[in-house]
């Protein structure tokens, strides 16, 4: 058969190195793809939200399937249009991925089906907003309602940050239209933890865990970034809040998106906080997560096109998904300067030797007739999977080291807080 994948990133090179594994897959389309993926997949230099060429593509090139990996395709409609094509896929309709693509949307489905979140207001009005941070307590939250790249959330410790937070998003409209409303949210405080779930609308299929490091610098300092490594499992997520959490929050979200007639197919993330007073919900993503699908998915048993084809059939109730014991860790290679300014055309060496439980996804890298040279800012993703943690952590490490481009930095302190858990 042949399948189509929408992105062009880390996320989209792990997910098809995944569809990779089931013989029955003749061929892999990646839109736009980028030059690492052009391994594993034919890439075609079409946008992920070029929508008309998408579908043009699809339609001229017999796709039995289609993964819709990125946010702002869906947010936009590509599964609806290559539905109305006949073509199955994998993701959210455009009125399901709403719960990622308006923060107001999926805070107001919290509040109205009692789905525990910190308490917050809506402005779409510059002067409201600002006249009620004079009275709040800090720190506290301000959100961009729209699709932000990931930087959309700012976290401000005082009165000062706040203002300029609320004049950044609406007025100079640093993220565009993503910033017309915003949302001011109670700060909460616990550790972080990323659920991925399957889920065919009615059946949901928690993933395996895992553990962000958004900011650039090591000790969690510096600005925000897509995410510059992930663990799996996040040793926090206990089997005991994993219940609290299905009985609270996933089952109740996959309820209250059918009640309000747009019921989520595809991969639903969960941003969680584990707060002292339970676990809440920080965010919605109406897709896999990046770099978290880079650690999660090595951990899959279970085919993943057989899972996807399930939940697009609404028959994931009859598929029993199954991981490894093990874990997984992704250090993530960025360029200098990421995530504000940063140079591109660096060329990548990337030893041919790094051992077999090592994966090199590639997310901001193009091909030149010289070889593959950077071409983003989160350019690579070394993800190392082991009996333990800490092994994985070490090997994924020693591989990152060994690959070589100009200005190339990493954190050097992924999983740490992960490995004082486990090893106390």
């Amino acid at each position: 058969m042949n399948v189509l994948v929408v992105g062009g990133g880390g996320r989209e090179h792990a997910i098809i190195k995944k569809l990779r594994e089931n013989d029955a897959v003749r061929l892999i389309f990646c839109l736009p793809g980028n030059g690492g993926i052009a391994e594993d997949a034919d890439c075609v230099a079409i946008g992920a939200k070029e929508l008309d060429g998408i579908v043009d593509f699809a339609g001229a090139h017999d796709i039995d399937f289609a993964v819709v990996a990125q946010d702002d395709p869906l947010a936009l409609g590509c599964v609806d249009r290559l539905h109305a094509l006949g073509i199955p896929c994998f993701g959210p309709d455009a009125k399901a991925a709403r719960i990622e693509s308006s923060k107001v949307f999926a805070k107001n489905l919290m509040k109205k089906y009692g789905i525990p979140t910190a308490d917050y207001e809506v402005f779409d009005d510059p002067a409201a907003a600002l006249a009620y941070l004079e009275g709040a307590k800090y720190p506290i939250v301000v959100k961009a309602d729209g699709l932000a790249l990931g930087k959309g959330v700012l976290i401000c410790q005082d009165l000062e940050a706040a203002r300029a937070a609320v004049a950044e998003i609406m007025e100079k409209r640093a993220f565009g239209d993503a910033g017309s409303r915003v949302v001011i949210e109670r700060f909460l405080t616990g550790p972080e933890v990323s659920v991925l779930a399957f889920t065919d609308g009615k059946t949901i299929r928690p993933m395996v865990s895992s553990m962000d490091h958004k900011r650039a610098g090591d000790g969690d300092t510096g600005l925000n970034t897509g995410g510059m490594g992930t663990v799996a499992p996040n040793p926090y997520y206990t089997e005991a809040i994993a219940q609290t959490c299905m009985e609270r929050i996933f089952l109740p979200t996959i309820r209250a998106m059918q009640a309000e007639g747009c019921p989520f197919k595809g991969c639903l993330y969960f941003g969680l906080m584990l707060t002292p007073e339970g676990p809440m919900v920080i965010e919605y993503n109406c897709r896999f997560g990046d770099p978290e699908t880079q650690v999660v998915l090595p951990l899959l048993k279970t085919d993943l096109l057989t899972i996807m084809q399930a939940v697009e059939n609404e028959t994931l109730d009859r598929v029993q998904v199954e991981w490894s014991d093990g874990a997984a860790a992704c250090v993530i290679l960025a360029s200098g300067g990421y995530p504000v300014q940063y140079e591109k055309g660096k060329p990548i060496a990337i030893p041919d030797d790094l051992p077999t439980n090592v994966t090199v996804y590639h997310a901001g890298d193009k091909l030149l007739p010289g070889g593959l040279v950077t071409s983003g800012g989160r350019v690579l993703g070394v993800t190392a999977t082991a009996d333990t943690l800490r092994q994985a952590l070490d090997d994924a490490y020693a591989a990152a080291r060994r690959i070589r481009f100009e200005g190339a930095f990493m954190r050097s302190d992924i999983g740490r807080r992960a490995l004082a858990v486990l090893e106390g």
